[in-house]
């Protein structure tokens, strides 16, 4: 069973430069979405793509506007990935990416 892992992985890499790709067309130029992760269930039926936003005050805003396209987004992946079925998609911010960057900027500080 060891294809499972690895297509898991080449499927969840794929959604992240399609939505790297997808985020940097579509969205406006008053903050810039960083698509950070790619968390799939093991059976590859539904996907969570995780991004940051700057500056932190766009981050709703941005949220807003993945949760609004995540269909827009599917369709763009069936188009343009080699996935043969693009599982359900979730946007959401990346906590702990966010926190990670607060942390480094503490320790910058001190």
């Amino acid at each position: 069973m060891p294809s499972v892992p690895f297509k898991k992985e080449k499927v969840e890499e794929q959604l992240l430069h399609l939505a790297a790709a997808y985020f940097q067309q579509e969205s406006g130029k008053s903050s810039l979405i960083t698509v950070t992760r790619v968390i799939a269930d093991d059976f590859l039926k539904r996907v969570k793509i995780l991004f940051t936003v700057i500056p932190d005050a766009k981050e709703q805003e941005a949220l807003e506007f993945a949760k609004r396209r995540e269909i827009d987004f599917k369709n763009y992946a069936k188009s343009k990935g080699r996935v043969m079925r693009v599982p359900f998609i979730v946007f959401d911010i990346d906590r702990g990416e966010r926190n990670r960057q607060r942390i480094d900027a503490a320790l910058k500080d001190s």
